[in-house]
């Protein structure tokens, strides 16, 4: 595991961007993992950026998402089909990108051609998380035990609590999601986490204690032979 602490989040999202765009140039058709959510913003923009400043070609990448809530539109704008779609897809000439589908009937079966569309393309080169302040990855809850493969997941109350703020007081918020399991994430060749603020700093503290906790998820990617985290100072408590 390797530690990497930036000034600022826009060197953090610089940082990331080189070792995306390094991917993308060694090997141009490469199989990305992406994740959603406030702090890969500043990523994508750049990603974007780059690619419209000629320096980078996504017509042979292909991605897969980490998790969607379930049941959900894909045209919701809480979607993060939607969000992906807003912040990258639209704005750069990838060649196919696959997001777990929140409107599926059978949530069992989604799940499985999920793991095996994901299987068939190689597996993915490189991954993109963040971290709950709990300790979450994807939408994989601290417990006594955790899933292998992609599955759907019964929302912890605190991350319903934390993402109640974007949805309606007149919609129905969705208390449970599809998402990759441990097992799908640590199977990834390459691993890079992105930490930011100093709301993080405690989770980040508990990451990096050298042990690894029942209790936070994203400990186990200390095992994982290629594991990066770009962190702010804030989250760094410095």
């Amino acid at each position: 595991m390797k530690k990497i602490v930036l000034n600022t989040y826009e060197e953090l999202c610089l940082a990331a961007a080189d070792v995306f765009s390094q991917q993308i140039k060694e090997k141009p058709d490469s199989v990305l993992g992406l994740a959603t959510g406030g702090t890969p913003i500043g990523l994508y923009d750049e990603l974007v950026r780059r690619h419209e400043a000629g320096e980078l070609d996504f017509s042979k990448v292909r991605s897969f998402n980490l998790d969607e809530y379930y049941p959900i539109q894909r045209t919701h704008p809480q979607s993060y089909e939607y969000f992906m779609r807003k912040h990258l897809f639209d704005r750069v000439n990838i060649a196919k990108y696959s997001v777990l589908n929140g409107e599926t009937d059978n949530p069992a079966v989604e799940c499985k051609r999920y793991d095996e569309e994901i299987a068939a393309e190689g597996g993915i080169d490189l991954q993109l998380l963040g971290i709950g302040h709990n300790g979450h990855i994807a939408f994989i809850e601290p417990g006594s035990s955790y899933p292998m493969d992609t599955l759907l997941i019964d929302l912890a109350e605190s991350s319903i609590n934390a993402n109640s703020r974007f949805f309606g007081a007149d919609e129905v918020q969705p208390v449970r999601a599809l998402s990759m399991g441990v097992g799908q994430i640590f199977r990834c060749k390459k691993i890079i986490m992105l930490i930011v603020g100093a709301d993080k700093k405690d989770i980040a503290a508990k990451l990096f204690d050298g042990k690894i906790h029942a209790d936070v998820p994203a400990s186990l990617l200390l095992l994982h032979p290629d594991f990066t985290v770009f962190m702010d100072k804030a989250a760094a408590g410095q």
